[in-house]
């Protein structure tokens, strides 16, 4: 299956009403466990920088990082659809943003790159999307700019501010972005966001209502030392790790995970 025909079934399944369900992963492994359990992408995050290499943010992940993590999810993966995060400081102007994209699908294997931000990267993601390159947003939270919002906290409980982030979704939306992931907001804004748009978005502590989720692996098999209010140890119930996996895809197909108590309002 050609790139394009993966980030064009996510499309379809939001259409359809079918949940998506994603999950990081950083090696071949992993990926391999991934895409046999039935996961519809893989994203690998610069959140390696925080359960890989045991930093306490991820803003020190390299765009070497990315490519050498990126090409070792690909060498694990046939059909899945493959993400990739543009790291901290590597898409400050349209030219740099380019360049890296392509370094992360050339060397990496990637089938997408992720940015974070909104009006603000407005010109990078439409540089990107006039060049061919398959562009997923991020918006909510976000961990690169962590010292900017003082901590790792919910965004969009006041009406300016959630707003401005449905603001952002619609003019992401119109740069070219295939679809959103939504972080650390508030549940109801997750749920009008999805409705606002015909791409997808895929929730991490967003609710229910989007029209997917993901999670860090590592905190789904509980390797995170802690557990974030927004996600589930799947482990815990018992059985393998590919258990886990195919237990925790279940739950966001038939919609019991996220929870209220995995959500914030």
């Amino acid at each position: 299956m050609k790139g394009s025909q993966r980030v064009s079934r996510l499309r379809e399944l939001k259409k359809s009403g079918e949940k998506i369900a994603s999950l990081t992963a950083y090696d071949a492994s992993f990926a391999r466990l991934l895409e046999k359990a039935g996961i519809d992408f893989v994203l690998v995050g610069d959140s390696l920088g925080m359960v890989l290499q045991g930093e306490a943010d991820t803003l020190k992940v390299s765009m070497e990082d990315m490519i050498y993590h990126t090409r070792l999810v690909s060498r694990g993966l046939q059909q899945t659809l493959l993400v990739a995060d543009m790291p901290c400081n590597s898409y400050t102007d349209s030219v740099q943003a380019l360049n890296n994209a392509r370094r992360l699908i050339n060397e990496g294997g990637a089938h997408m790159v992720k940015l974070e931000g909104g009006s603000e990267i407005l010109d990078q993601v439409k540089s990107l999307c006039q060049n061919g390159v398959a562009v997923c947003g991020h918006l909510g939270l976000q961990p690169q700019s962590v010292h900017k919002y003082g901590g790792y906290k919910v965004q969009g409980r006041n009406e300016e501010d959630a707003g401005r982030i449905l603001a952002d979704a619609i003019a992401l939306e119109h740069a070219g972005v295939d679809m959103i992931v939504l972080e650390c907001i508030p549940r109801l804004l997750a749920a009008k966001i999805s409705v606002a748009l015909s791409i997808p978005t895929i929730g991490i502590g967003a609710g229910v209502d989007c029209d997917g989720q993901i999670l860090v692996m590592y905190d789904v098999i509980g390797l995170s030392g802690y557990i974030p209010k927004m996600a589930n140890d799947f482990l815990q119930q018992g059985g393998s790790i590919s258990t886990a996996v195919s237990n925790y895809i279940t739950a966001v197909k038939n919609g019991t995970f996220p929870t209220s108590a995995q959500s914030f309002d």
